[in-house]
């Protein structure tokens, strides 16, 4: 995406397979701050990525006046092709301690949030716009998609809870349970995303909407809080109270064995006459 007025860079440092990157904050209208992230080759939310994206967000916050933050990326391709799950789960406490409280400070960040997605936005990369306040699809290429059904990865209560909070029933549906892939037209029929277009179409839809004036009185993150303050439990939740992916697999697994133990059971009541 071309850039101006450049006010910090955050490196995205090396992480075993993926080569890092960078997240590049500009200004292209007062007040209005940009991060366009690259981090070849799909932008995947890696350890590493979380956290130079909240060193970021805290740049902002802290060190400039309030306006409204886009995300983007530099690549033409993908906003985010979602985790890299061979390696979250191989990293210890990655959702509680790293993914979790990202999508925690976007759902309650102090001043509003824009996804301007420009490419594909797959599983945790759908997530992560999500848990912004607006989203902004380009229609030049990609879908958005929540498709951890076809790679058999059960969805944890906060990766799913975002679009039941913020899509409707059949929505939901549809994304969840058909992991159905939406392109820009159908996205914004869908209401997934707020409307379609590029950098110019967010930034109109940041005049229209008046978002600069919105964190000026110190409480539009407070107030995000409150609206969703389902998902903040959910994104909060740790020991017992948080939901442990293994053992949502051992349970299915145990499940599934007595389900097995059934079958066997019930063709011997039936002196081998079931046809199965």
């Amino acid at each position: 995406m071309a850039s101006n007025n450049e006010l910090f860079t955050i490196p995205i440092p090396a992480l075993q397979s993926h080569v890092g990157g960078s997240i590049v904050c500009t200004s292209p209208a007062p007040q209005v701050y940009v991060l366009t992230w690259s981090s070849p080759p799909d932008n995947r939310v890696t350890p590493a990525f979380c956290t130079a994206l909240m060193t970021a967000l805290d740049a902002i916050e802290f060190a400039y006046p309030p306006g409204v933050v886009v995300t983007t990326s530099a690549i033409a391709k993908f906003y985010s092709n979602g985790l890299d799950l061979s390696l979250a789960v191989a990293t210890p406490g990655f959702w509680e301690e790293c993914l979790y409280p990202l999508w925690r400070r976007f759902l309650t960040y102090p001043m509003p949030t824009v996804a301007l997605l420009n490419g594909h936005a797959f599983a945790g990369g759908l997530m992560l716009a999500m848990h912004h306040d607006y989203r902004v699809f380009t229609g030049v290429r990609g879908y958005v998609c929540v498709n951890e059904l076809e790679f058999g990865a059960p969805l944890l209560p906060a990766m799913s809870a975002i679009f039941r909070l913020k899509l409707s029933a059949r929505r939901y549906r549809d994304l969840v349970l058909e992991a159905r892939r939406f392109d820009a037209a159908n996205a914004l029929e869908a209401g997934i995303v707020d409307a379609v277009g590029g950098l110019d179409e967010a930034l109109k839809l940041v005049a229209d909407r008046g978002l600069i004036k919105k964190g000026k009185t110190g409480v539009y993150g407070i107030m995000k809080a409150e609206m969703y303050r389902e998902q903040v439990a959910l994104l909060d939740a740790r020991g017992k109270d948080a939901a442990d992916p293994d053992a949502i697999r051992d349970a299915e697994k145990r499940r599934k064995g007595r389900g097995a133990k059934w079958v066997r059971e019930w063709k011997k009541s039936q002196g081998g006459k079931a046809k199965l």
